[in-house]
């Protein structure tokens, strides 16, 4: 898996509703449901659909399995 893959695989699901699970160390887990906003060079946008925040997370997140996104 490499970036290019990732941004690929991401712009199909551009405003589309996904969950995502980010890993913050030890045994600490974030999960929320969000719609996949924006994709830029180095970073996509997320916006969480129950608070309607704002999130960013890089590609290399994906590939290094600190963030988990089932589609």
């Amino acid at each position: 898996m490499n970036i290019d893959s990732v941004k690929s695989k991401l712009y199909d699901y551009i405003g589309e509703s996904v969950t995502i699970k980010c890993n913050l160390g030890r045994n600490k887990y974030e999960k929320y449901d969000a719609t996949i906003k924006e994709l830029y060079n180095n970073v996509f946008i997320v916006e969480t659909n129950k608070y309607h925040i704002i999130k960013s997370f890089s590609y290399s997140d994906v590939i290094t399995k600190v963030i988990k996104i089932d589609y």
